[in-house]
């Protein structure tokens, strides 16, 4: 009576090789272009972030490494390109990302703090100069681990609110943070 629908199926990655860097950048642009996205929360950043990882991975990436080889490079690239772009932005290293980055929150492991992370009372500061809405946004994503749409349905509002709002809530903690060093 009731037909159940087929389970979903897995795609299997082989050991085949991409033609050529076209085909390798054809294949993996979106992929990347959604993790970039997923991290910065806003488009112009993700697009230029996804070019800086292809064009990080043109030299030392061979083509005839196999589609699976090719993939997990791009990651690492991915999370490489990234690191030095929060860097950058805020002094602080972001360095975990995995394919769901969609539903996850950022981290810092390993490299260096910035200054504001290795001072808790710094911290404190920069989020109480924030306005309320972008200092708790940033309190639930990076103090009490919520994910993006945990953090998005404790404020009551959509995820993409939510990444426009932690966007501009990191750059004005990042301009205050430059502001109370000098």
């Amino acid at each position: 009576m009731f037909e159940r629908p087929d389970p979903p199926r897995l795609r299997v990655v082989s050991d085949d090789v991409y033609p050529g860097w076209e085909e390798i950048y054809r294949d993996n642009v979106e992929r990347v272009y959604k993790i970039m996205f997923a991290k910065v929360g806003n488009r112009p950043d993700a697009e230029d972030l996804t070019a800086e990882v292809f064009m990080a991975a043109l030299r030392p990436l061979r083509v005839s490494a196999s589609v699976g080889e090719v993939r997990a490079y791009l990651v690492v690239t991915a999370r490489t390109v990234l690191a030095a772009y929060w860097r950058r932005t805020l002094g602080v290293a972001v360095t975990t990302l995995d394919e769901d980055s969609a539903q996850t929150m950022f981290t810092t492991v390993g490299a260096p703090a910035g200054p504001a992370l290795d001072n808790p009372a710094r911290a404190e500061a920069i989020l109480a100069a924030l306005p309320d809405r972008y200092a708790r946004i940033l309190r639930l994503r990076f103090l009490e681990a919520c994910t993006l749409r945990e953090a998005a349905g404790e404020l009551g509002i959509t995820v993409g609110n939510a990444k426009v709002l932690q966007h501009r809530a990191l750059r004005q903690a990042a301009r205050l943070g430059g502001e109370m060093t000098t």
